[in-house]
């Protein structure tokens, strides 16, 4: 068998219908001169991006960012609660103090024989005895002078007594005051009924605030600065942390130098479990971008060796002026064009299955052959049958290609009619198989067995009185190959002619 001629196709696609048809395969049946020639141009395009100016924000400054600005937020909400609660403690534990002078004082009350209030035993801090000391106290009544402290001298305090409507204090009364010149201070008071009198004593303690006060900034002062340190603390352990955590990129990184350097091809040095997906992924790209390149030096060369003879056969044939000439150069130049359209199209596959995983309907690209098939050859029957949903991961116009020329072939060297099975129910298939199957059967003479084999080859043709290249084999093989496929040939039981198994891999 070969495949359909270039000539035929542009007959084919000169039809209205058949350039309507939007999927035509790629193949000689169907593909627009040029059309395959442009597509990877447009691929080639979107990869070759360029490299944006644009400066790109550094991980590890952004971690450390994130990390300084968690520990300044936790440590100023930490500093200022636990300054609140140091705070009111101080204050809490100055209260208790002058409560506790209160309670003394008016424990050492009583009433004499004027009415009026004494002490029948001294009050035991010495301050308030001496003039400005700081700690004071005063005895009011209804009806009576204030009785105040030796330590007030002329200074009496203005106290608040009950509230209105209540007869006294039942609670101690502590609040803040500017009475004392220069001196502010902190009172507490409660009135009492004494026994032996009906008047309301209004009983006060009252301290100025310095050493609290005092005692409150030593505190902050404390806070602040131990804070401040373990904020820096933190912060430094942070960026050893972020600098030591992320060394394990910078040695990717070097690593990654080191290939271009030393010409290694993989990266072998043991790193963290985190990190080494990431190398498996280089990896995998170095393994990819290096079978690329074999492939390309295999096309390269092959090609080169391809032209090399046709081109001494017409060196030779024009330096000894051979009268045959055009002849010559006829029948070598179609021998280098078929060599040529072999390697674009394999170039062509290598070159669209490295832009990313396709995913192409089976069916929608054989009934698209089979429409321009039809216009070639009316008098033939072409079927589909089998599922509407399976798709592939090859490119659509890889498909066109490999389902234009098998099918062509088929309608070409067949009886007439051409039978397409899409994942045929065979015994042998398993029902959740990578690759999908197609059969392409016809109801010709065949291919006998021990011409199987060689009919793949570049150039081989079994029936030379029909147009062709003998290229069309080849190509289906080698693009089915290039995405994981392949193609056997064998014999159908159904219609007795070739049978012709191809298989892809499905996509996911």
């Amino acid at each position: 068998m070969a495949s359909v001629t270039a000539s035929t196709t542009r007959q084919t696609l000169q039809e209205p219908d058949a350039a309507r048809a939007p999927s035509a395969p790629v193949t000689a049946p169907v593909t627009a001169p040029g059309a395959d020639e442009a597509a990877p141009a447009e691929d080639t395009s979107q990869l070759a991006q360029v490299p944006s100016d644009k400066p790109r924000a550094s991980l590890a400054r952004r971690m450390g960012f994130i990390a300084a600005g968690w520990i300044i937020v936790l440590l100023l909400g930490g500093g200022i609660a636990l300054e609140r609660t140091l705070t009111r403690q101080v204050e809490a534990n100055f209260d208790e103090q002058l409560e506790y002078q209160l309670t003394a004082m008016i424990a050492s009350a009583e009433i004499d024989s004027f009415g009026e209030v004494w002490f029948y035993r001294s009050l035991g801090d010495q301050r308030f005895l001496e003039p400005g000391s700081g700690l004071y106290w005063q005895i009011s009544g209804e009806g009576y002078e204030p009785y105040p402290s030796r330590s007030l001298w002329d200074t009496p305090l203005n106290l608040r007594g009950p509230e209105e409507g209540e007869d006294f204090n039942s609670e101690p009364q502590f609040y803040n005051s500017n009475q004392i010149p220069g001196e502010p201070v902190r009172i507490v008071e409660r009135t009492v009924i004494l026994p032996g009198s009906e008047t309301r004593w209004t009983f006060a303690v009252a301290s100025a605030t310095e050493e609290m006060d005092a005692q409150i900034q030593q505190v902050r002062s404390i806070l602040i600065w131990s804070f401040a340190a373990l904020g820096l603390g933190l912060i430094v352990m942070a960026l050893l942390q972020i600098r030591y955590g992320l060394s394990p990129l910078r040695r990717v990184r070097a690593a990654i130098q080191k290939l271009r350097t030393t010409g290694d091809n993989r990266i072998t040095e043991p790193l963290p479990a985190e990190v080494q997906p990431l190398v498996e992924e280089v990896n995998a790209l170095l393994e990819h971008t290096e079978r690329q390149a074999e492939e390309a030096r295999m096309h390269a060369g092959n090609l080169a060796h391809a032209l090399k003879t046709p081109l001494t056969v017409l060196t030779n044939a024009a330096t000894a002026r051979d009268p045959d000439l055009s002849t010559a150069v006829f029948r070598e130049t179609r021998t280098m064009q078929r060599h040529v359209d072999h390697h674009l199209a394999r170039a062509r596959a290598v070159g669209r299955r490295a832009v990313g995983q396709a995913r192409t309907n089976v069916r929608q690209s054989a009934e698209a052959v089979r429409r321009a098939v039809e216009r070639l050859y009316p008098e033939g029957r072409l079927d589909i049958a089998g599922s509407k949903d399976a798709l592939v991961a090859i490119e659509r116009q890889d498909l066109d290609e490999i389902l234009g020329n098998l099918i062509e072939n088929a309608a070409k060297y067949g009886g007439g009619s051409v039978f397409v099975t899409i994942d045929p129910d065979d015994d042998d298939k398993e029902p959740d198989s990578q690759l999908c199957r197609i059969w392409i059967e016809d109801d010709g003479t065949g291919i006998p067995e021990k011409e199987r084999k060689r009919i793949f080859d570049r150039g081989a043709r079994l029936d030379t009185g029909k147009p062709g290249t003998g290229l069309g084999l080849a190509i289906v093989r080698d693009v089915a190959e290039i995405y994981g496929g392949s193609v056997t040939l064998g014999e159908s039981e159904d219609l007795g002619g070739l049978l012709v198994d191809l298989r892809l891999p499905r996509a996911g």
